[in-house]
């Protein structure tokens, strides 16, 4: 080993040392801060996402801000674990993309739980089984998942957080060969996001859907006939050789998951509103309801309608808005808004995604 080599790694280990130190020295005054904090909520959205800005502003790299990011998730997911360990529920099995988004967003501290379905996360949560949930909302490529806005309506669990996870499609199968698969298995979003690649390249294979990409390649482990369309993790879990990387259509193909809870969230400073409401039966009466936003100065950055289920060709609107419901100008347009319109719920104000 040359001299200037071992001058680097006795560095490393000095500034090691000193790291561990400060680690030990953050987790104590978590502690202090549990103590004090008594039976309140364990978990501080607004909190984190402060931190996690803070530190991105303060990077000066070599360190990416997406690196440094995931550094501090750890960080503060290893001193909430001193308290008691976060339980979080997420759309299963093992290996799905509601998992990675689920350990973006809580860390590898928390106590995870794969549930089969969407439905099966909320009532966890409502039951209080679990304390939150991670389940997708939107893909950038095949839209809203219509699951989770009904059963944002429907239940009385709030957003308390958001995780913006980039998606990045692989082709998977037992075999290390292309040769003669019978059929493609995947989710019915994630076919969709890849129908181009599979057009040019396995255009007259069957595709079957299923509830997950995580099952698809759970189902491609025990035939060989099968090819998987699922993320790369799903390798390492069943055992299974990437055909094909990268596949999606779209290479900034990306998926929104929400963080659900019974926990109201209080202002981080950088934060987005979520809410449902429904129009009057009159002319004009969808734009009626966006006056209040105009006026008042609260930017919408997204406008989403699904069937209501309450009668044949009427609809509810899903609204995303800049803000903290507590901020004058949101609070102000929300008191018009439920002046006017025949229906409105707040589904939660939490930080926006870092």
């Amino acid at each position: 080993m040359s001299n200037e080599l071992k001058k680097y790694r006795e560095q490393i280990d000095r500034i090691d040392d000193e790291l561990l130190t400060l680690f030990n020295q953050r987790a104590g005054l978590a502690q202090q801060i549990g103590h004090a904090k008594g039976n309140s909520a364990v978990l501080r959205p607004e909190r984190e996402a402060q931190v996690l800005q803070r530190m991105a502003q303060k990077n000066l790299g070599p360190l990416s801000n997406q690196g440094v990011t995931q550094l501090f998730t750890e960080v503060m997911s290893q001193c909430r674990a001193l308290e008691a360990p976060i339980s979080v529920a997420y759309l299963g099995p093992k290996g799905t993309y509601s998992e990675e988004a689920a350990i973006k967003r809580f860390g590898s501290g928390s106590n995870f739980f794969a549930l089969p379905s969407i439905d099966d996360v909320f009532r966890r949560i409502e039951a209080s089984e679990v304390r939150y949930g991670v389940v997708p909302v939107e893909n950038s490529t095949e839209g809203a998942v219509g699951r989770t806005l009904d059963l944002l309506l429907q239940t009385d669990l709030k957003i308390c957080g958001e995780v913006i996870l980039p998606i990045h499609q692989c082709l998977l199968r037992k075999v290390d060969s292309w040769d003669s698969p019978q059929k493609i298995y995947g989710h019915t979003q994630s076919l969709g996001q890849c129908v181009g690649w599979l057009e040019r390249n396995l255009k007259d294979i069957p595709r079957v859907s299923l509830d997950s990409n995580a099952e698809a390649a759970r189902r491609a482990a025990n035939d060989q006939d099968i090819v998987a369309v699922a993320g790369e993790q799903n390798a390492n879990i069943y055992n299974l050789h990437i055909l094909a990387r990268n596949i999606e259509d779209d290479p900034r193909n990306t998926t929104r998951f929400l963080v659900i809870g019974k926990q109201d969230v209080a202002p981080s400073g950088k934060d987005k509103t979520s809410l449902v409401m429904s129009a009057a039966n009159r002319p004009g009466a969808v734009h009626d309801l966006l006056v209040p936003l105009a006026q008042n100065g609260v930017s919408m950055t997204k406008l989403e309608s699904r069937p209501s289920r309450a009668g044949l060709w009427e609809y509810v609107f899903y609204l995303d808005i800049e803000g903290h419901q507590s901020d004058a100008k949101v609070a102000a347009a929300l008191l018009q808004l439920k002046q006017i319109a025949a229906f409105v719920k707040v589904l939660g104000s939490y930080p926006v995604a870092v």
